[in-house]
């Protein structure tokens, strides 16, 4: 039976168009945004988990930037300790050279002490920004990254020592080959060649040691950039694969909508058509 006041074909078209339209603007949002969620109401527990995971990768990559700025200083400060080893080296061989008969010692300790300026220039140099890891050993914290565990928030760190090339320095200008024997009881200043030798040789170990104690704390710092860079990457990815749009699937669907809207517009047409055609039998 058909009917003039109450047209069904018609409000079936109309929702079934309704429904098209609908769905055809939250297609064209997702190819326009490259996303499939892009708020709580498309699905609140993705929405809140990808927001959390953006929020820890961007901690992330700041955290990464600031181990850059604290590798530079480690950095600084290795090359400095390794200038000071390599002058160590010359002291200690021009010290051994002094050992021999016949040496000027008067000319040998001239060489001496402009060693040891050149390791004071070295290390009131070996500071990057003002940060001095070469002025004395203490134990230095960073942070390097952030962790979440059953609902608890909180940072890591990574610790390492700085080291004291001054005290490598003074040791080395306590020695002075032309005032020994002098019966000294301080066991800092030697008395003898030989024990100038011995205290020239530490310092030289003590030195390397530091060199190497801040060239492992560098390459720490690295490894854990390498890490930070490779899990910002992995969290990134893991956000792309919760709230990215499927642009291949979307750009189908969107041809298929746009077809079902034409579709659903012409049978809406056609509805509507039908009590004029119900009229025409009266005529």
């Amino acid at each position: 039976m058909s009917s003039i006041l109450t047209n069904s074909s018609a409000m079936v078209a109309l929702a079934t168009l309704n429904n098209v339209n609908m769905k055809l603007n939250e297609t064209q949002n997702r190819v326009s945004t490259g996303l499939q969620i892009q708020s709580g109401k498309d699905n609140a527990a993705y929405f809140a988990i990808s927001e959390t995971m953006k929020g820890d990768s961007g901690m992330y990559e700041s955290i990464n930037d600031g181990l850059t700025s604290t590798k530079n200083s480690i950095a600084t400060a290795r090359l400095g300790a390794e200038t000071v080893a390599d002058l160590a080296e010359n002291f200690s061989e021009r010290v051994a050279f002094a050992q021999g008969s016949g040496v000027n010692l008067g000319d040998v300790q001239s060489e001496l002490d402009s060693i040891v300026s050149q390791i004071g220039n070295a290390i009131s140099q070996a500071t990057f920004n003002g940060d001095n890891l070469v002025g004395g050993v203490a134990t230095q914290t960073v942070v390097s990254g952030v962790t979440r565990s059953g609902g608890t928030f909180a940072a890591t760190t990574l610790t390492f020592s700085s080291v004291d090339l001054g005290a490598i320095q003074t040791a080395l200008g306590n020695i002075d080959l032309e005032n020994l024997d002098t019966g000294s009881t301080d066991a800092a200043v030697p008395d003898t060649l030989t024990e100038a030798l011995t205290m020239a040789e530490a310092q030289l170990s003590a030195a390397i040691s530091a060199a190497t104690s801040l060239g492992v704390s560098e390459k720490t710092i690295e490894g854990q950039q390498t890490f930070l860079s490779s899990l910002t990457d992995t969290i990134d990815s893991g956000v792309s694969a919760m709230v990215d749009a499927d642009m291949e699937a979307e750009a189908a669907r969107l041809q298929a909508l746009q077809v079902q809207q034409q579709l659903s517009t012409q049978s809406l047409s056609m509805a509507n058509q039908a009590p004029q055609n119900i009229m025409s039998l009266f005529r």
